[in-house]
This record gives structure tokens, sequence and C-alpha cells, in this order.
């Protein structure tokens, strides 16, 4: 018997949201191959996003990465390098389950990215048979297009002042899913990069995750992989989303920590 549509589709991110179940993401930057998406569903992530935004990946390395977690059953996600329909749709129908957006900065511009991102009715994704995630299978179009829509995230950076002060009209957005706090690039416009004790910071997490919650929406700690007393703060305080840092810093940390424990032993 063929599986059905929400089998095919089922989205373990969403359902741990829903749950109010806190979710571990890592982000990915070096490691092009499908081997990472096998490494974080092994290591006990719950998702993993390609960061277009920051790394050199082509779309065709990036839909390869995101079919192969499809396979895995590990919900892929990809941070899009600008908001523009020619990046959100084809990273969709390469296999990523979301779509992370950078530096949206107001209610208008959250609107646009869900109507790129979302089929009609809720947008004007352009219509694709044939996706990796229907697994290649034949479904009526409307049915398709609809599950799709459920089951993709819509996720927005909030990581710029413009953003913060609208927070409560862009979590009020229709088709948004997540707003995930970018708190390094806060910091930065607040001329404090890395001040991460800065009052401003407790703040904009309190405002944010009042908004959403609001809204029924989720929240996401981005940029506090070096303080896990801050990640354990916003938790508390209820954000369920965390980046927990980068393939290459992993493998930086690790790699770092081998070296200075062969060469203590010269001591």
């Amino acid at each position: 018997m063929s599986p059905s549509l929400d089998e095919i589709l089922r989205n373990g991110v969403k359902e741990k949201l829903a749950r109010d179940e806190v979710v571990a993401s890592m982000m990915v930057r070096l490691v092009g191959g499908v081997e990472i998406a096998r490494i974080a569903r092994t290591a006990g992530f719950d998702t993993f996003y390609i960061d277009l935004e920051h790394c050199s990946f082509s779309l065709e390395t990036t839909s390869q990465v995101c079919m192969a977690a499809l396979e895995m059953g590990i919900p892929a996600f990809v941070r899009v390098p600008a908001n523009r329909p020619e990046y959100i749709s084809r990273v969709l129908d390469g296999g990523a389950v979301g779509v992370i957006c950078p530096h949206v900065r107001s209610a208008e511009q959250a609107r646009e990215v869900v109507r790129y991102a979302r089929f009609a009715p809720q947008g004007d994704r352009s219509a694709n048979g044939g996706l990796p995630h229907l697994q290649y299978r034949s479904f009526p179009t409307m049915e398709a297009n609809l599950a799709l829509n459920r089951q993709t995230m819509v996720i927005l950076m909030m990581e710029a002042v413009d953003a913060l002060e609208q927070v409560e009209e862009i979590a009020a957005v229709e088709g948004v899913d997540m707003m995930l706090v970018g708190t390094n690039d806060l910091t930065s416009e607040w001329g404090i990069p890395g001040q991460y004790d800065d009052p401003r910071v407790a703040a904009a997490y309190e405002r944010t995750i009042a908004a959403c919650r609001r809204n029924g929406k989720h929240v996401g700690i981005g940029g506090l992989a070096s303080r896990p007393d801050l990640v354990e703060k916003f938790v508390r305080m209820g954000a369920r989303f965390v980046s927990t840092g980068n393939d290459l810093a992993f493998l930086q940390s690790a790699a770092a920590a081998k070296a200075k424990a062969v060469h203590a032993l010269s001591r």
C-alpha cells in the first residue's frame, strides 16, 4: 500500500514544536556532502540548516544534501542569501522542508517571503510536479500543494533593530512559523557586537517571545553557541528552537582539543 501524503511529508520539527518541546539544530557551512545529513541525524539533532547566506555551496549541492536528509528522516532547512523567489522557491523545490530568511525588517517584507514560499491560496509559489518531498510520486496538485503548505516552515530572522521595533506586526503575519533571533547581527546594529550580557539582548528575546506567543508562532535562538547559560535562560523564557553552532566550529573545537591533549603529554 502506498504511503499517504501526511506520512510522506511528516515534519518532526513541526511536531516537536507543537508539543512545546525544544528543538536542537546545527548549521552547515563546511561539509557539502550528503554525509552531513547522516552525521547530524546520528549526533541526535532534530534538524539542521544549510547557511547559503554565509557559504559558497551551489543550489545543486544544497539540494543533494536536502534530499539525503529527506531519505534519512531529518528535516533540513536552508537559510537563503537573499529573500527573493529565485532562491526561496528553488531551495524548497530542491528538497528543503523550510526556509530561513535573513534581515526581514518589516511586516511587508514578511508577507513577501510567505508569498514566495507558499502555494496558493497562501502565496503564489509556482506549482511544480515531481518534488523530492513527495518521493517523486504523483498526487493531485491541489492536494499536494495544500499538504506542502502545511508542512513547509517559514522562518524569519529577527536580527535588525527595525525588525525588533516592529516585532508585534511581523509576528502577526499569517504563514510565518517562527522568528529566529540573530543575536550577533542584532548586537552589531546596536554597536555592541558580541556583548550578549547587555540588557537589550534579554529584552529583545522577551519582546519577541511575547509577540510570538500571542500569535501562535515559535521563537528560535541564534548566535549564542558560546553562551549556554543564556540559551538556557531564553529557553526557560519560551524559545523552543536552538541553533547550537556550525560544522566548521564543531570540527575546529574537537581538533584543537585533541591537539592540545597530545601536546600536553610532553610536559
